[in-house]
């Protein structure tokens, strides 16, 4: 089963994909949406989760640094909420704190971009981050079943 990992944030959330066997995730995309303006983007998420047979979704969850949730953690609880309702798909959320800091840091170091390259591909590398440490913390209790 494929897994979806969402990087939500209140202009963009990154996409990415899992392999079938849970092992490795890939950032595929980034959806434009506006917060304010309640366009949450579940229409392109759902010819994604078509295109790739998504069986289930990791969204990040964006802890407070002493591990309490602020504004951004209830705006993802609620995209969540969102994709529970439209999908009936399952929906774990992985602490996503650093991730975004980790991926800048991965384009600088391993990559020679500018600042506004980076700034196109960084939420679709977060999520990635975030469907592999999840991958990484919750697969291998599934593989080894």
């Amino acid at each position: 089963m494929k897994l979806m990992g969402l990087d939500v944030g209140s202009r963009t959330v990154g996409v990415a994909i899992s392999d079938a066997l849970g092992w490795t995730a890939q950032g595929i995309e980034i959806i434009r949406i506006d917060e304010e303006a309640e366009v949450f983007g579940i229409d392109r998420v759902a010819e994604l989760v078509k295109e790739h047979d998504v069986g289930g979704f990791v969204v990040g969850l964006p802890k407070n640094m002493n591990n309490t949730l602020g504004p951004r953690a209830a705006a993802s609880q609620h995209y969540g909420e969102m994709l529970t309702e439209r999908f009936h798909l399952p929906v774990d959320f992985e602490d996503e704190r650093l991730t975004t800091v980790e991926a800048e840091r991965m384009l600088v170091e391993q990559a020679d971009t500018s600042r506004r390259k980076r700034k196109r591909v960084i939420d679709k590398l977060a999520a990635g981050l975030i469907l592999q440490n999840y991958l990484d913390r919750h697969g291998k209790l599934t593989r080894e079943k």
